[in-house]
């Protein structure tokens, strides 16, 4: 069984025990958060109408935070001397997917 999920403006592809990385999440390390299902795949049953699924729930755990890569910028402006140096790297949250039922 997986699912597509709306997470952060991207759709991901997420089963049970899958961990994957989404855009920062405010919420202690150890709580719950539910993501809203636009398509679940059980077997050969594809749920995609809108009335079902909004039965569905899928719950994950937030694991922490982590950082993506370092992004380099680099601003030069010719024949000045003016050179800038910058960085920035984004921070993302961490989440377990403990669980997808058909709940209410």
């Amino acid at each position: 069984m997986y699912a597509i999920v709306r997470a952060g403006g991207r759709q991901e592809k997420v089963a049970v025990d899958d961990v994957l990385t989404v855009d920062k999440l405010n919420g202690e390390v150890g709580s719950t958060v539910t993501f809203p299902a636009l398509l679940v795949v059980d077997g050969d049953d594809v749920v995609s109408a809108s009335a079902e699924l909004a039965r569905y729930e899928v719950t994950a755990e937030i694991l922490g935070a982590v950082k993506g890569p370092k992004i380099n910028i680099m601003h030069y402006r010719n024949k000045t001397g003016y050179k800038r140096r910058m960085g920035h790297r984004q921070p993302y949250t961490e989440v377990k997917i403990t669980g997808i039922q058909a709940g209410k």
